[in-house]
């Protein structure tokens, strides 16, 4: 690894580092409305730095979402196209974040970041600024060496993954000119684990719901109207409780129609990955007992199967002390994971049609559809896949193990749809840095590997298409 951006990310990690720092601070909530100026900053601040570092074309996009104002949160767009002959990459990743809550739970204010034993904790370190620095470190450390890249290089980072991704989604669909490209790179998954690089070729597709139950036209005194009034809680709890049974299967009737089942060599594959179901329970999950669809393995049943899961119950009294009312309506989220073989449109078709089929008598119940993807799985086979095996096993020493991931990066499979092109999702997060969660991390060592790389792989994808095999 003697190439001289490897030599300058080297010579640079400490400026790198206090740069991912910086942008770390900037609480680009993208769920939350007051937060939306925050997001524009740092949407601001990534068009400043592709500027500096050499980037053409350098733009903030504005999109469309569904909020009453209409306004998203925007997109960033770079370029450098100077590589005739050569392929072009379409580098994405995401700068907007989760809620820090529950607050009291984290060991450091969530957007002060804080290196603690080899680790940087912050909102967002890992999912996804630390993931979009490596990128664009990787670029600034290739335009060192003369202002030239290895391959043509098309960059899109949005702001609003963590709320479904509406804008891009819409952006990408109208096959504008400024994403012609040969093959993508996502940078927001994980290793393995430690030390064990990784190319995760298969996303759970997803559908996020509300399920609402109406009863009463208004609150009503428990007292007074119990035993006679319609509960939508109750109701809402009978639902729920009808769509799974003891052992975890889903019982909409079609759902699991049409799923196509990892092959025998990929689930021999998985077999011989260094995983432990108990440490897994323990460390991970930290629950009494894994639970779970019977005859499956956990990773078949977080990688390969569809999943029901409810996300919250908002509505009624939740306040100290007690308050006797039967609410006038009930609220629960309920998301399914989907796997290849399902489509959103249909799986929530049958789903929709099953609640309203169960829904207990004397209430009124909406099912609405939230946001959506697609599942998708990414063939092994192709140039650019076996360019990132090459760059990491010089990098880590190792193969590269293949695997898939239970969550859903919508945007993979929007980019197979209406671009064409396959992606290379190539992550350095690790399996206990709670994304999501309070104390959220990144390793460092990962960070500092992971602009390593990344140079190397786009070194390697940039080698003319004839070598490229």
């Amino acid at each position: 690894m003697s190439s001289s951006a490897v030599q300058f990310a080297g010579q640079n990690h400490a400026r790198f580092l206090a740069e991912l720092k910086d942008l770390l601070r900037i609480p680009s909530i993208s769920t939350l409305p007051e937060h939306a100026p925050d997001c524009r900053r740092a949407a601001a601040a990534l068009a400043g730095e592709l500027k500096r570092i050499g980037m053409e074309n350098v733009r903030v996009l504005e999109t469309h979402a569904s909020s009453p104002s209409g306004a998203g949160h925007p997109l960033v767009y770079a370029d450098w196209l100077h590589a005739p002959g050569k392929p072009t990459v379409l580098m994405y990743a995401h700068y907007d974040v989760q809620p820090p809550d529950p607050l009291d739970e984290w060991l450091s204010p969530p957007f002060e970041p804080t290196e603690r034993q080899g680790n940087l904790y912050a909102r967002g370190a890992v999912d996804d600024k630390g993931q979009l620095w490596i990128e664009i470190k990787a670029l600034e450390s290739l335009l060192a060496n003369g202002g030239k890249l290895p391959l043509n290089v098309r960059v899109v980072f949005e702001g609003e993954e963590e709320v479904g991704g509406e804008g891009i989604a819409a952006f990408v669909a109208s096959k504008p000119p400024e994403l012609k490209s040969d093959f993508a790179l996502v940078c927001d998954t994980e290793l393995f684990a430690p030390g064990l690089p990784t190319l995760c070729v298969g996303l759970r597709g997803m559908i996020y719901t509300e399920i609402e139950v109406r009863g009463a036209k208004s609150d009503l005194h428990s007292g007074m109207y119990g035993g006679a009034a319609p509960n939508p809680f109750v109701a809402l709890a009978q639902i729920i409780a009808g769509l799974k049974d003891e052992n975890g299967r889903i019982l909409i009737p079609g759902f699991y129609d049409g799923i196509v089942p990892p092959s025998s060599e990929e689930l021999a594959a998985w077999r011989s990955l260094p995983f432990d179901e108990e440490e897994y329970r323990i460390a991970e999950v930290g629950s009494r007992r894994l639970v779970g669809e019977s005859g499956y393995s956990v990773l078949e049943r977080t990688w390969a199967r569809p999943t029901l899961d409810v996300h919250g119950m908002p509505g009624g009294f939740i306040g100290a002390g007690a308050k006797t009312v039967i609410p006038a309506r009930a609220l629960a989220k309920v998301s399914m994971r989907l796997v290849p073989g399902m489509t959103p449109a249909k799986s929530f078709a049958l789903y929709q049609s099953f609640v309203e089929k169960i829904a207990p008598s004397g209430v009124e119940v909406d099912v609405r559809l939230i946001h959506q993807g697609d599942p998708c799985l990414v063939p092994v086979d192709n140039a650019y896949i076996r360019a990132a095996t090459r760059a990491l096993r010089e990098v880590w020493g190792k193969d590269t193990v293949f695997i898939r991931s239970g969550g859903s990066i919508p945007i993979v499979g929007d980019f197979a749809r209406h671009l064409g092109i396959p992606t290379v999702m190539m992550g350095f997060g690790l399996p206990d840095d709670n994304l999501h969660a309070p104390n959220e991390k990144f390793n460092l060592k990962n960070f500092e590997l992971g602009i390593v790389s990344t140079i190397r792989f786009l070194e390697e994808a940039g080698r003319s298409p004839q070598h490229v095999k």
